[in-house]
């Protein structure tokens, strides 16, 4: 029980890190996702974080948000 709270406040850190370099329609692009597919979601929020904290990003639009969604999916 502890651990899940733990990690649920570790989501919640890494999003608000997100959301804060997200335009309003990567933002609305994420929602959608996070809605049916929360693991993938999550994901994403994690390589958006570490794109930051290693200087590589500053500012997510919606089409880079979509490249990283395209990146993140194998191809079939």
């Amino acid at each position: 029980m502890q651990e899940q709270q733990n990690l649920q406040k570790q989501i919640e850190q890494l999003e608000l890190i997100a959301k804060q370099r997200m335009t309003p329609e990567a933002l609305s692009r994420y929602g959608n996702l996070k809605a049916a597919h929360p693991e993938k979601a999550i994901q994403s929020i994690v390589i958006i974080v570490e794109m930051v904290q290693q200087g590589k990003l500053s500012v997510v639009t919606d089409e880079e948000y979509k490249k990283l969604l395209q990146y993140m999916t194998p191809e079939k």
